[in-house]
């Protein structure tokens, strides 16, 4: 995956000045400061929703194991 370097920054920085112009500029940085933090907490979430289940299957795989031992 390519890296961004720091020519091209400087260069996505001063099309996205002459693109939107100065007035725009702080307004649209908090629009992707917004963004990125709301992905973030979603993504902590949907982990955190995923990890209890992980945790019920190896608990439900114990139970299932201990079961088939006592048939035996």
């Amino acid at each position: 995956m390519p890296q961004i370097g720091a020519m091209e920054l400087i260069l996505i920085l001063a099309l996205a000045l002459i693109i939107f112009g100065p007035g725009k500029l702080p307004d649209l940085g908090k629009a992707v400061g917004k963004t990125i933090k709301e992905f973030r907490s979603s993504s902590k979430e949907i982990m955190n929703d995923v990890e209890p289940n992980e945790n019920e299957n190896k608990e439900g795989q114990k139970e299932q194991n201990l079961i088939n031992a006592a048939k035996s």
